[in-house]
């Protein structure tokens, strides 16, 4: 197999967005294979560190029509999906589409909206349709969509639903840049003129030709154990309650894949799954007590634990 697709894809990709979010091109790596797996992202971190516009970045950077969805308590399921309407012009009712029904959709600030209006994205996340009055349409590939909330406000926030965290691919945090980098930021023209030009470096026939393909990558016996050792020892950790699930074991194979492929290699090692499963499996699990811990370092703490399979290729 051929990865030199991959690796440029992934080095256009952090080229466009590094011009406007400067030191995090780990986290626009992260998306890079998230588009590829078909998958979505919840981006999650304090406010002022640049999630909406990283995510502006990366839309524009892989073209498609986008979308932002301010997410407000008032905001209705018709208003993502659309409505039928009595058009007096034609005498029948019309469908009008709701703004999902882009390709690149920008969820800002998710858990504002109620649980009824969350659960408006349960269908077209999992099975890229929406289904409205009996009638199901699908959406246009690529799809991909985009969150973003602010952990620590808690006041008029919504928290989102297990089933639909599991449907997320990755949860990314951006963090604080150095403060080398942060100076460098604010000496630079604002991010919004910079925004302005940051134009599509790839094609839709590109992605769809990257997604076919990764599924080569192979993946050794002795790591694929790997992954369910990881998964499995989630499964019966005391600290947790609910482990990971069928659907979190095939995101973090295809991620480990994808990832690979990125770095020049048609074959997964154990550091690729190392380095993916702190992106997709975190948010998968339900602890007993958060109190003194988070996930990512429940499953830092399982992934150490664990024997590293000592791998011939």
């Amino acid at each position: 197999m051929d990865t030199k697709a991959y690796v440029k894809f992934k080095n256009d990709i952090v080229s466009s967005c590094s011009r406007i979010i400067v030191g995090k091109d780990d986290v626009i790596e992260q998306l890079a294979v998230c588009l590829i797996a078909s998958g979505h992202v919840l981006l999650e971190d304090v406010p002022g560190t640049g999630k909406t516009m990283l995510l502006r970045a990366f839309s524009q950077s892989i073209g498609g029509e986008f979308r932002r969805i301010q997410f407000t308590p008032d905001l209705l399921p018709s208003d993502l999906t659309g409505i039928n309407f009595f058009s007096q012009k034609t005498g029948e009712f019309e469908f009008r589409k709701g703004p999902l029904f882009a390709q690149v959709i920008l969820a800002d600030e998710i858990n504002r909206a109620t649980p009824r209006s969350q659960s408006a994205l349960l269908e077209v996340m999992e099975e890229k349709q929406i289904s409205v009055d009996g009638t199901s349409y699908k959406m246009k590939e690529p799809y991909m969509v985009m969150a973003t909330q602010n952990p620590i406000e808690s006041y008029g926030t919504f928290p989102l639903p297990e089933a639909q965290m599991d449907r997320f691919f990755m949860r990314l945090k951006l963090g604080y840049m150095t403060r080398s980098q942060e100076l460098s930021v604010l000496r630079r023209p604002d991010s919004k003129e910079l925004l302005e030009d940051v134009a599509p470096v790839v094609s839709s026939e590109e992605i769809f030709e990257l997604r076919k393909n990764f599924p080569q990558v192979r993946v050794s016996d002795d790591v694929a154990g790997y992954i369910m050792d990881i998964v499995d020892r989630t499964r019966s950790d005391e600290s947790i309650v609910n482990g990971v699930s069928t659907r979190g074991s095939l995101a973090l194979y295809r991620a480990s894949q994808i990832y690979a492929a990125m770095q020049g290699r048609d074959y997964v090692i154990p550091e690729d799954v190392k380095k993916e499963a702190l992106c997709v499996l975190p948010h998968r699990i339900i602890l007993v007590s958060s109190r003194h811990t988070d996930n990512a370092r429940v499953i830092s703490g399982i992934i150490d634990k664990i024997e590293v399979p000592l791998e011939t290729i």
